[in-house]
Protein backbone atom coordinates (compact mmCIF):
# COMPACT_ATOMS: atom_id res chain seq x y z
CA UNK A 1 0.00 0.00 0.00
CA UNK A 2 1.56 3.31 -1.13
CA UNK A 3 0.41 6.71 0.07
CA UNK A 4 1.71 10.22 0.67
CA UNK A 5 2.21 10.78 4.40
CA UNK A 6 2.82 14.51 3.83
CA UNK A 7 -0.46 15.28 2.05
CA UNK A 8 -3.63 16.16 3.97
CA UNK A 9 -6.34 17.41 1.63
CA UNK A 10 -8.88 18.08 4.38
CA UNK A 11 -8.68 20.18 7.54
CA UNK A 12 -7.05 18.02 10.20
CA UNK A 13 -4.80 18.44 13.18
CA UNK A 14 -3.67 14.85 12.93
CA UNK A 15 -0.88 13.13 11.01
CA UNK A 16 -0.44 9.50 10.08
CA UNK A 17 1.22 7.79 13.04
CA UNK A 18 3.96 5.17 12.57
CA UNK A 19 5.15 2.38 14.87
CA UNK A 20 7.47 -0.60 14.61
CA UNK A 21 6.52 -2.90 17.51
CA UNK A 22 2.83 -2.36 18.18
CA UNK A 23 -0.16 -0.11 17.57
CA UNK A 24 -3.62 0.28 19.13
CA UNK A 25 -6.20 2.59 17.54
CA UNK A 26 -9.52 3.46 19.14
CA UNK A 27 -11.97 6.25 19.89
CA UNK A 28 -10.75 6.27 23.51
CA UNK A 29 -7.34 7.41 24.79
CA UNK A 30 -7.78 5.05 27.74
CA UNK A 31 -8.55 2.01 25.57
CA UNK A 32 -5.64 2.67 23.19
CA UNK A 33 -3.19 3.02 26.07
CA UNK A 34 -4.51 -0.18 27.68
CA UNK A 35 -3.93 -2.05 24.41
CA UNK A 36 -0.35 -0.91 23.99
CA UNK A 37 0.43 -1.59 27.66
CA UNK A 38 -0.70 -5.20 27.23
CA UNK A 39 1.68 -5.56 24.27
CA UNK A 40 4.52 -4.15 26.37
CA UNK A 41 3.78 -6.81 29.00
CA UNK A 42 4.40 -9.48 26.36
CA UNK A 43 0.90 -9.87 24.97
CA UNK A 44 0.12 -10.00 21.26
CA UNK A 45 -2.37 -7.93 19.25
CA UNK A 46 -5.19 -10.33 20.15
CA UNK A 47 -4.46 -9.98 23.88
CA UNK A 48 -4.44 -6.21 23.44
CA UNK A 49 -7.80 -6.24 21.67
CA UNK A 50 -9.40 -8.32 24.43
CA UNK A 51 -8.12 -5.92 27.09
CA UNK A 52 -9.45 -2.97 25.10
CA UNK A 53 -12.83 -4.69 24.73
CA UNK A 54 -12.89 -5.19 28.49
CA UNK A 55 -12.23 -1.55 29.30
CA UNK A 56 -14.62 -0.08 26.72
CA UNK A 57 -17.81 -0.63 28.79
CA UNK A 58 -16.22 1.77 31.30
CA UNK A 59 -14.87 4.42 28.97
CA UNK A 60 -17.74 4.48 26.45
CA UNK A 61 -20.80 3.01 28.17
CA UNK A 62 -22.89 5.10 25.79
CA UNK A 63 -21.92 2.73 22.97
CA UNK A 64 -21.29 -0.69 24.50
CA UNK A 65 -21.36 -2.65 27.74
CA UNK A 66 -20.85 -6.08 29.28
CA UNK A 67 -24.17 -7.03 27.68
CA UNK A 68 -22.98 -6.23 24.14
CA UNK A 69 -22.42 -8.26 21.00
CA UNK A 70 -19.23 -8.18 18.94
CA UNK A 71 -17.74 -9.25 15.61
CA UNK A 72 -14.00 -9.79 15.18
CA UNK A 73 -11.61 -10.31 12.26
CA UNK A 74 -8.19 -11.69 13.24
CA UNK A 75 -5.19 -11.98 10.95
CA UNK A 76 -2.69 -14.46 12.39
CA UNK A 77 -0.38 -17.15 11.05
CA UNK A 78 -1.05 -16.08 7.46
CA UNK A 79 -4.85 -16.41 7.60
CA UNK A 80 -7.89 -14.24 8.32
CA UNK A 81 -10.38 -15.61 10.85
CA UNK A 82 -13.86 -14.34 11.70
CA UNK A 83 -15.59 -14.65 15.08
CA UNK A 84 -19.34 -14.04 15.23
CA UNK A 85 -20.09 -12.85 18.75
CA UNK A 86 -23.71 -11.93 18.13
CA UNK A 87 -26.40 -13.43 20.32
CA UNK A 88 -29.84 -14.84 19.61
CA UNK A 89 -33.31 -14.04 20.86
CA UNK A 90 -34.82 -15.73 23.93
CA UNK A 91 -36.67 -18.93 23.05
CA UNK A 92 -39.88 -17.40 24.41
CA UNK A 93 -39.73 -14.41 22.02
CA UNK A 94 -41.97 -14.15 18.96
CA UNK A 95 -44.26 -11.73 17.12
CA UNK A 96 -47.23 -12.60 19.32
CA UNK A 97 -45.29 -11.42 22.38
CA UNK A 98 -44.55 -8.09 20.70
CA UNK A 99 -48.18 -7.59 19.68
CA UNK A 100 -49.47 -8.61 23.11
CA UNK A 101 -47.45 -5.75 24.61
CA UNK A 102 -49.12 -3.27 22.26
CA UNK A 103 -46.32 -2.84 19.70
CA UNK A 104 -46.43 -3.21 15.90
CA UNK A 105 -42.62 -3.37 15.70
CA UNK A 106 -39.93 -4.37 18.17
CA UNK A 107 -39.19 -1.37 20.44
CA UNK A 108 -35.67 -0.21 21.32
CA UNK A 109 -36.15 0.00 25.10
CA UNK A 110 -36.94 -2.50 27.84
CA UNK A 111 -36.88 -6.30 27.79
CA UNK A 112 -38.54 -6.88 24.40
CA UNK A 113 -35.43 -6.18 22.26
CA UNK A 114 -32.95 -7.87 24.64
CA UNK A 115 -31.10 -10.87 23.22
CA UNK A 116 -28.41 -13.14 24.65
CA UNK A 117 -25.22 -11.02 24.68
CA UNK A 118 -22.24 -12.50 22.86
CA UNK A 119 -19.30 -10.17 23.58
CA UNK A 120 -18.12 -11.59 26.89
CA UNK A 121 -18.09 -15.18 25.57
CA UNK A 122 -16.12 -13.95 22.55
CA UNK A 123 -13.39 -12.43 24.74
CA UNK A 124 -12.81 -15.83 26.32
CA UNK A 125 -12.97 -17.64 22.99
CA UNK A 126 -10.41 -15.30 21.40
CA UNK A 127 -8.04 -15.70 24.33
CA UNK A 128 -8.30 -19.49 24.29
CA UNK A 129 -7.53 -19.74 20.58
CA UNK A 130 -5.06 -16.93 19.92
CA UNK A 131 -4.16 -15.19 23.19
CA UNK A 132 -0.97 -15.57 25.20
CA UNK A 133 -1.79 -13.94 28.56
CA UNK A 134 -4.27 -15.05 31.25
CA UNK A 135 -7.70 -13.41 31.28
CA UNK A 136 -7.05 -12.06 34.79
CA UNK A 137 -4.22 -9.96 33.40
CA UNK A 138 -6.18 -8.85 30.35
CA UNK A 139 -9.14 -7.63 32.40
CA UNK A 140 -7.07 -6.07 35.20
CA UNK A 141 -6.99 -2.58 33.59
CA UNK A 142 -10.78 -2.60 33.21
CA UNK A 143 -11.21 -3.67 36.83
CA UNK A 144 -9.00 -0.82 38.00
CA UNK A 145 -10.84 1.80 35.94
CA UNK A 146 -14.20 0.50 37.14
CA UNK A 147 -13.01 0.77 40.74
CA UNK A 148 -11.09 4.06 40.53
CA UNK A 149 -13.06 5.81 37.79
CA UNK A 150 -12.06 7.90 34.81
CA UNK A 151 -12.95 11.41 33.52
CA UNK A 152 -15.79 11.28 30.96
CA UNK A 153 -14.68 12.48 27.47
CA UNK A 154 -16.51 15.11 25.42
CA UNK A 155 -18.15 12.93 22.75
CA UNK A 156 -19.35 10.34 25.27
CA UNK A 157 -20.89 13.06 27.45
CA UNK A 158 -22.89 14.39 24.48
CA UNK A 159 -24.26 10.93 23.71
CA UNK A 160 -24.87 10.33 27.43
CA UNK A 161 -27.20 13.33 27.68
CA UNK A 162 -29.30 12.12 24.76
CA UNK A 163 -29.78 8.63 26.21
CA UNK A 164 -30.63 9.79 29.72
CA UNK A 165 -33.50 11.83 28.29
CA UNK A 166 -34.62 8.82 26.24
CA UNK A 167 -34.76 6.53 29.28
CA UNK A 168 -36.43 9.13 31.47
CA UNK A 169 -39.62 8.58 29.49
CA UNK A 170 -39.23 4.81 29.69
CA UNK A 171 -38.74 5.03 33.47
CA UNK A 172 -42.15 6.65 33.87
CA UNK A 173 -43.79 3.56 32.33
CA UNK A 174 -41.64 0.82 33.91
CA UNK A 175 -39.74 2.24 36.91
CA UNK A 176 -38.64 -1.17 38.24
CA UNK A 177 -37.03 -2.09 34.90
CA UNK A 178 -35.19 1.19 34.35
CA UNK A 179 -34.28 2.23 37.91
CA UNK A 180 -30.90 0.39 37.83
CA UNK A 181 -29.90 2.40 34.74
CA UNK A 182 -30.35 5.64 36.66
CA UNK A 183 -28.61 4.18 39.72
CA UNK A 184 -25.50 3.19 37.75
CA UNK A 185 -25.27 5.54 34.79
CA UNK A 186 -26.48 8.92 36.05
CA UNK A 187 -25.24 11.35 38.65
CA UNK A 188 -28.23 12.23 40.81
CA UNK A 189 -30.51 11.58 37.85
CA UNK A 190 -28.57 13.55 35.24
CA UNK A 191 -26.05 12.56 32.59
CA UNK A 192 -22.36 12.75 33.41
CA UNK A 193 -20.68 15.86 32.01
CA UNK A 194 -17.31 15.99 30.27
CA UNK A 195 -14.50 15.81 32.80
CA UNK A 196 -16.59 14.35 35.63
CA UNK A 197 -15.27 11.14 37.21
CA UNK A 198 -17.35 8.05 36.44
CA UNK A 199 -16.98 5.03 38.74
CA UNK A 200 -18.92 1.75 38.80
CA UNK A 201 -17.45 -0.61 41.45
CA UNK A 202 -20.11 -3.29 40.86
CA UNK A 203 -18.79 -3.69 37.33
CA UNK A 204 -15.32 -4.22 38.79
CA UNK A 205 -16.72 -7.14 40.83
CA UNK A 206 -18.40 -8.54 37.70
CA UNK A 207 -15.15 -8.30 35.74
CA UNK A 208 -13.30 -10.09 38.53
CA UNK A 209 -15.87 -12.90 38.37
CA UNK A 210 -15.50 -13.09 34.58
CA UNK A 211 -11.71 -13.26 34.85
CA UNK A 212 -11.86 -15.98 37.50
CA UNK A 213 -14.30 -18.18 35.55
CA UNK A 214 -13.06 -17.64 31.98
CA UNK A 215 -16.37 -15.78 31.43
CA UNK A 216 -18.39 -18.94 32.16
CA UNK A 217 -20.22 -17.26 35.03
CA UNK A 218 -21.98 -14.93 32.58
CA UNK A 219 -23.68 -17.86 30.83
CA UNK A 220 -23.64 -20.81 33.20
CA UNK A 221 -22.91 -19.45 36.68
CA UNK A 222 -23.65 -16.81 39.31
CA UNK A 223 -23.81 -13.86 36.91
CA UNK A 224 -26.26 -15.75 34.69
CA UNK A 225 -28.46 -16.40 37.72
CA UNK A 226 -28.49 -12.70 38.55
CA UNK A 227 -29.50 -11.80 35.00
CA UNK A 228 -32.27 -14.38 34.98
CA UNK A 229 -33.54 -13.39 38.42
CA UNK A 230 -33.92 -9.77 37.31
CA UNK A 231 -35.54 -10.89 34.06
CA UNK A 232 -38.11 -13.00 35.91
CA UNK A 233 -38.81 -10.30 38.50
CA UNK A 234 -39.37 -7.48 36.01
CA UNK A 235 -41.15 -9.16 33.09
CA UNK A 236 -38.19 -10.15 30.94
CA UNK A 237 -37.81 -13.16 28.67
CA UNK A 238 -34.20 -14.34 29.16
CA UNK A 239 -33.92 -17.71 30.86
CA UNK A 240 -30.99 -19.67 32.23
CA UNK A 241 -31.43 -22.09 29.32
CA UNK A 242 -31.08 -19.20 26.81
CA UNK A 243 -27.81 -18.10 28.39
CA UNK A 244 -26.33 -21.53 29.10
CA UNK A 245 -26.65 -22.75 25.52
CA UNK A 246 -24.84 -19.77 23.96
CA UNK A 247 -21.39 -20.01 22.32
CA UNK A 248 -19.79 -17.65 19.78
CA UNK A 249 -19.10 -19.07 16.35
CA UNK A 250 -16.03 -19.06 14.10
CA UNK A 251 -17.03 -18.15 10.54
CA UNK A 252 -15.35 -17.67 7.17
CA UNK A 253 -15.07 -13.97 6.21
CA UNK A 254 -16.64 -12.93 2.90
CA UNK A 255 -14.72 -10.93 0.30
CA UNK A 256 -14.65 -9.25 -3.08
CA UNK A 257 -11.74 -7.90 -5.10
CA UNK A 258 -11.95 -4.14 -5.57
CA UNK A 259 -9.51 -2.85 -8.18
CA UNK A 260 -6.79 -5.29 -7.09
CA UNK A 261 -7.47 -5.18 -3.34
CA UNK A 262 -9.30 -7.91 -1.43
CA UNK A 263 -11.81 -6.31 0.94
CA UNK A 264 -13.10 -8.57 3.71
CA UNK A 265 -16.22 -8.34 5.87
CA UNK A 266 -18.08 -10.65 8.24
CA UNK A 267 -20.83 -12.76 6.65
CA UNK A 268 -24.53 -12.41 7.50
CA UNK A 269 -26.20 -11.97 9.97
CA UNK A 270 -24.00 -8.85 9.83
CA UNK A 271 -24.53 -6.35 7.03
CA UNK A 272 -20.90 -6.05 5.95
CA UNK A 273 -22.14 -7.58 2.71
CA UNK A 274 -23.75 -4.17 2.03
CA UNK A 275 -20.33 -2.57 1.65
CA UNK A 276 -19.09 -5.41 -0.55
CA UNK A 277 -22.15 -5.24 -2.83
CA UNK A 278 -21.73 -1.48 -3.26
CA UNK A 279 -18.03 -1.87 -4.02
CA UNK A 280 -18.84 -4.67 -6.48
CA UNK A 281 -21.17 -2.29 -8.33
CA UNK A 282 -18.54 0.47 -8.30
CA UNK A 283 -15.79 -1.88 -9.51
CA UNK A 284 -17.37 -1.86 -12.97
CA UNK A 285 -17.50 1.95 -13.13
CA UNK A 286 -14.79 4.51 -13.75
CA UNK A 287 -15.09 7.10 -11.00
CA UNK A 288 -11.85 8.89 -11.88
CA UNK A 289 -9.11 10.18 -9.58
CA UNK A 290 -10.70 13.39 -8.30
CA UNK A 291 -12.85 12.68 -5.26
CA UNK A 292 -14.28 16.17 -4.93
CA UNK A 293 -16.62 16.11 -7.89
CA UNK A 294 -20.35 15.47 -8.04
CA UNK A 295 -20.01 12.37 -10.26
CA UNK A 296 -18.01 10.53 -7.59
CA UNK A 297 -20.48 11.37 -4.85
CA UNK A 298 -23.49 10.55 -7.03
CA UNK A 299 -22.28 7.17 -8.27
CA UNK A 300 -21.06 6.05 -4.86
CA UNK A 301 -24.33 7.10 -3.23
CA UNK A 302 -26.41 5.29 -5.85
CA UNK A 303 -24.36 2.09 -5.55
CA UNK A 304 -24.71 2.17 -1.78
CA UNK A 305 -28.47 2.75 -1.90
CA UNK A 306 -28.99 -0.28 -4.13
CA UNK A 307 -26.80 -2.48 -1.93
CA UNK A 308 -28.50 -1.29 1.25
CA UNK A 309 -32.05 -2.08 0.19
CA UNK A 310 -30.94 -5.55 -0.90
CA UNK A 311 -29.22 -6.19 2.42
CA UNK A 312 -32.22 -4.98 4.40
CA UNK A 313 -34.40 -7.43 2.50
CA UNK A 314 -32.17 -10.50 2.37
CA UNK A 315 -29.75 -10.41 5.36
CA UNK A 316 -30.81 -12.47 8.38
CA UNK A 317 -29.66 -15.31 10.57
CA UNK A 318 -27.84 -17.42 7.93
CA UNK A 319 -29.87 -20.49 8.95
CA UNK A 320 -32.98 -18.70 7.66
CA UNK A 321 -31.63 -16.90 4.57
CA UNK A 322 -33.14 -18.10 1.31
CA UNK A 323 -30.81 -15.92 -0.78
CA UNK A 324 -27.23 -17.09 -1.17
CA UNK A 325 -24.30 -14.82 -0.27
CA UNK A 326 -22.47 -15.81 -3.47
CA UNK A 327 -25.46 -14.66 -5.54
CA UNK A 328 -25.57 -11.33 -3.75
CA UNK A 329 -21.87 -10.80 -4.49
CA UNK A 330 -21.89 -12.16 -8.04
CA UNK A 331 -20.73 -10.08 -11.00
CA UNK A 332 -23.94 -11.02 -12.78
CA UNK A 333 -26.08 -9.40 -10.10
CA UNK A 334 -23.73 -6.43 -9.69
CA UNK A 335 -24.08 -5.75 -13.43
CA UNK A 336 -27.89 -5.71 -13.23
CA UNK A 337 -27.77 -3.26 -10.31
CA UNK A 338 -25.07 -1.13 -11.95
CA UNK A 339 -27.27 -0.73 -15.03
CA UNK A 340 -29.89 1.06 -12.92
CA UNK A 341 -27.55 3.94 -12.12
CA UNK A 342 -28.07 7.01 -14.30
CA UNK A 343 -27.27 10.70 -13.89
CA UNK A 344 -30.27 11.25 -11.62
CA UNK A 345 -31.08 10.00 -8.12
CA UNK A 346 -33.14 6.82 -8.05
CA UNK A 347 -35.70 5.58 -5.55
CA UNK A 348 -34.02 2.30 -4.56
CA UNK A 349 -35.92 -0.98 -4.48
CA UNK A 350 -34.59 -4.42 -3.62
CA UNK A 351 -33.81 -6.71 -6.53
CA UNK A 352 -33.57 -10.50 -6.87
CA UNK A 353 -29.98 -11.74 -6.45
CA UNK A 354 -30.85 -15.44 -6.75
CA UNK A 355 -29.70 -17.33 -9.82
CA UNK A 356 -33.08 -19.47 -10.43
CA UNK A 357 -24.49 3.05 19.38
CA UNK A 358 -20.97 0.94 18.80
CA UNK A 359 -17.26 0.97 19.36
CA UNK A 360 -14.62 0.04 16.81
CA UNK A 361 -10.92 -0.44 17.45
CA UNK A 362 -7.96 -2.24 15.89
CA UNK A 363 -4.57 -3.52 16.94
CA UNK A 364 -1.37 -4.81 15.34
CA UNK A 365 1.94 -6.16 16.62
CA UNK A 366 5.38 -6.93 15.18
CA UNK A 367 4.63 -10.68 15.15
CA UNK A 368 2.29 -10.31 12.19
CA UNK A 369 -0.98 -10.32 14.16
CA UNK A 370 -3.72 -7.79 13.36
CA UNK A 371 -7.23 -7.43 14.79
CA UNK A 372 -10.35 -5.61 13.57
CA UNK A 373 -12.83 -5.52 16.48
CA UNK A 374 -16.31 -4.02 16.86
CA UNK A 375 -18.49 -4.18 19.97
CA UNK A 376 -21.91 -2.67 20.44
CA UNK A 377 -25.11 -2.27 22.43
CA UNK A 378 -26.84 -1.00 19.24
CA UNK A 379 -28.68 2.16 20.39
CA UNK A 380 -26.72 4.08 23.00
CA UNK A 381 -26.91 2.22 26.30
CA UNK A 382 -28.86 -0.48 24.49
CA UNK A 383 -32.19 -1.51 25.96
CA UNK A 384 -31.73 0.54 29.12
CA UNK A 385 -32.03 -2.68 31.12
CA UNK A 386 -29.18 -2.83 33.65
CA UNK A 387 -28.81 -5.85 35.93
CA UNK A 388 -28.61 -4.81 39.61
CA UNK A 389 -25.41 -5.68 41.43
CA UNK A 390 -23.47 -6.20 38.20
CA UNK A 391 -23.27 -3.01 36.10
CA UNK A 392 -24.27 -5.09 33.05
CA UNK A 393 -26.21 -3.04 30.47
CA UNK A 394 -28.05 -5.28 28.01
CA UNK A 395 -28.11 -4.66 24.25
CA UNK A 396 -31.29 -4.09 22.21
CA UNK A 397 -30.39 -5.99 19.02
CA UNK A 398 -33.86 -7.52 18.78
CA UNK A 399 -35.10 -4.15 17.50
CA UNK A 400 -33.59 -5.11 14.13
CA UNK A 401 -35.99 -8.02 13.65
CA UNK A 402 -38.76 -7.72 11.06
CA UNK A 403 -42.42 -8.22 11.97
CA UNK A 404 -43.20 -9.31 8.41
CA UNK A 405 -43.88 -13.08 8.38
CA UNK A 406 -42.54 -13.25 4.83
CA UNK A 407 -39.14 -11.84 5.80
CA UNK A 408 -36.10 -14.05 6.39
CA UNK A 409 -35.45 -11.73 9.34
CA UNK A 410 -38.90 -12.37 10.89
CA UNK A 411 -38.74 -12.42 14.67
CA UNK A 412 -38.81 -15.78 16.41
CA UNK A 413 -37.16 -17.54 19.33
CA UNK A 414 -33.50 -18.62 19.42
CA UNK A 415 -32.76 -16.64 16.24
CA UNK A 416 -30.12 -14.05 15.36
CA UNK A 417 -31.32 -10.71 14.02
CA UNK A 418 -30.01 -8.58 11.17
CA UNK A 419 -26.89 -6.96 12.67
CA UNK A 420 -25.33 -3.57 11.96
CA UNK A 421 -21.81 -3.95 13.42
CA UNK A 422 -19.08 -4.77 10.89
CA UNK A 423 -15.27 -4.91 11.17
CA UNK A 424 -13.31 -4.61 7.91
CA UNK A 425 -9.95 -5.84 6.62
CA UNK A 426 -7.93 -5.30 3.42
CA UNK A 427 -5.39 -7.58 1.74
CA UNK A 428 -3.51 -7.46 -1.55
CA UNK A 429 -1.99 -10.41 -3.38
CA UNK A 430 -2.55 -12.61 -0.33
CA UNK A 431 -0.72 -10.27 2.04
CA UNK A 432 -2.44 -8.34 4.82
CA UNK A 433 -2.64 -4.58 4.55
CA UNK A 434 -4.68 -4.18 7.68
CA UNK A 435 -7.87 -3.59 9.66
CA UNK A 436 -10.28 -0.72 9.23
CA UNK A 437 -13.73 0.16 10.51
CA UNK A 438 -16.27 2.95 10.92
CA UNK A 439 -18.69 2.57 13.84
CA UNK A 440 -22.16 4.07 13.89
CA UNK A 441 -25.27 1.97 13.23
CA UNK A 442 -26.48 2.08 9.63
CA UNK A 443 -23.64 4.49 8.78
CA UNK A 444 -21.15 1.64 9.06
CA UNK A 445 -21.27 0.10 5.56
CA UNK A 446 -21.52 3.61 4.13
CA UNK A 447 -18.38 4.57 6.03
CA UNK A 448 -16.62 1.41 4.85
CA UNK A 449 -17.38 2.19 1.21
CA UNK A 450 -16.16 5.76 1.55
CA UNK A 451 -12.95 4.76 3.35
CA UNK A 452 -12.13 2.00 0.82
CA UNK A 453 -12.72 4.26 -2.19
CA UNK A 454 -10.69 7.04 -0.53
CA UNK A 455 -7.78 4.63 -0.14
CA UNK A 456 -7.96 2.60 -3.35
CA UNK A 457 -9.39 5.06 -5.89
CA UNK A 458 -7.94 8.31 -4.57
CA UNK A 459 -4.67 7.14 -3.01
CA UNK A 460 -5.29 8.63 0.41
CA UNK A 461 -3.19 7.82 3.47
CA UNK A 462 -4.98 6.32 6.50
CA UNK A 463 -5.53 9.65 8.24
CA UNK A 464 -6.60 11.48 5.09
CA UNK A 465 -9.11 8.73 4.33
CA UNK A 466 -10.78 9.37 7.70
CA UNK A 467 -10.55 13.16 7.50
CA UNK A 468 -12.38 13.34 4.16
CA UNK A 469 -15.91 14.81 4.42
CA UNK A 470 -18.63 12.18 4.55
CA UNK A 471 -22.17 11.71 3.33
CA UNK A 472 -24.93 9.46 4.64
CA UNK A 473 -27.98 8.05 2.88
CA UNK A 474 -30.94 8.12 5.29
CA UNK A 475 -33.67 6.63 3.06
CA UNK A 476 -35.49 7.26 -0.22
CA UNK A 477 -33.53 10.08 -1.93
CA UNK A 478 -32.41 11.76 1.31
CA UNK A 479 -28.69 12.47 1.72
CA UNK A 480 -26.94 14.11 4.65
CA UNK A 481 -23.70 15.95 3.87
CA UNK A 482 -21.10 17.22 6.28
CA UNK A 483 -20.50 20.96 6.07
CA UNK A 484 -17.01 20.31 4.73
CA UNK A 485 -18.43 18.93 1.45
CA UNK A 486 -17.80 21.64 -1.18
CA UNK A 487 -20.88 23.75 -1.90
CA UNK A 488 -20.76 23.13 -5.66
CA UNK A 489 -21.10 19.38 -5.03
CA UNK A 490 -24.12 19.85 -2.77
CA UNK A 491 -25.81 22.00 -5.41
CA UNK A 492 -25.05 19.57 -8.24
CA UNK A 493 -26.38 16.62 -6.23
CA UNK A 494 -29.58 18.54 -5.57
CA UNK A 495 -29.96 19.19 -9.30
CA UNK A 496 -29.65 15.44 -9.87
CA UNK A 497 -32.64 14.78 -7.64
CA UNK A 498 -31.00 14.10 -4.28
CA UNK A 499 -32.70 15.66 -1.26
CA UNK A 500 -29.77 17.31 0.48
CA UNK A 501 -29.45 18.11 4.17
CA UNK A 502 -26.31 19.79 5.52
CA UNK A 503 -25.71 18.43 9.03
CA UNK A 504 -24.85 20.70 11.96
CA UNK A 505 -23.05 17.89 13.80
CA UNK A 506 -20.79 15.08 12.60
CA UNK A 507 -21.42 12.67 15.51
CA UNK A 508 -23.77 10.61 13.34
CA UNK A 509 -21.29 10.38 10.46
CA UNK A 510 -19.35 7.47 11.91
CA UNK A 511 -16.13 7.14 13.87
CA UNK A 512 -13.33 5.12 12.32
CA UNK A 513 -9.83 3.73 12.81
CA UNK A 514 -7.28 2.28 10.38
CA UNK A 515 -3.98 0.40 10.71
CA UNK A 516 -1.86 -0.56 7.67
CA UNK A 517 1.27 -2.68 7.63
CA UNK A 518 3.72 -1.25 5.11
CA UNK A 519 6.10 -3.30 2.99
CA UNK A 520 8.98 -2.69 5.43
CA UNK A 521 6.88 -3.98 8.35
CA UNK A 522 6.25 -0.54 9.85
CA UNK A 523 2.69 0.08 11.05
CA UNK A 524 0.84 3.20 9.87
CA UNK A 525 -2.33 4.35 11.63
CA UNK A 526 -5.09 6.90 11.24
CA UNK A 527 -7.75 7.79 13.79
CA UNK A 528 -11.09 9.55 13.81
CA UNK A 529 -11.17 13.37 14.08
CA UNK A 530 -14.93 13.24 14.79
CA UNK A 531 -14.40 11.81 18.28
CA UNK A 532 -11.71 11.35 20.94
CA UNK A 533 -9.73 9.08 18.61
CA UNK A 534 -6.26 8.11 19.80
CA UNK A 535 -3.38 5.99 18.50
CA UNK A 536 -1.03 4.45 21.05
CA UNK A 537 2.24 3.06 19.75
CA UNK A 538 5.28 1.08 20.75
Amino acid sequence: MEFNAYRYSYPSRRNVVFASRGMACSSSPVASNVGIEIMKRGGNAIDAAIAMAGVYPLVEPTSNGLGSDCFVLVWTNGKLYGLDGSGYSPKAMNADVIHSRGYQSVPFDGWLPVMVPGAVASWAELRRRFGTLPLEELLSPAIKYAEDGYPVPVTASQLWQKDVERFRKAFEKEPEVFRPFFDYFTKNGRAYSAGELFRIPDMARTLEELAATDCESFYRGEIARRIVEFSERTGGYLTFEDLSQYHPKWVEPITINYRGYDVYEMPPNGHGITALMALKILSGMDIGRNRECADVYHRTIEALKLAFVDAKKFVADPRFMKTKVEDMLSERYAATRRALITDTALMPEAGDPSCGGTVYFCTADNRGNMVSFIQSNYRGFGSGVVVPGTGISLQDRGANFSMDPGSDNYISGAKKSYHTIIPGFICKDGKPIGPFGVMGGFMQPQGHVQVVTNIVDFGMNPQEALDAPRWQWTGEKKIQLEREVPEHIAKELQLRGHQIEITNTNIGMGRGEIIFRMDNGVLAGGTEPRTDGTIAIW
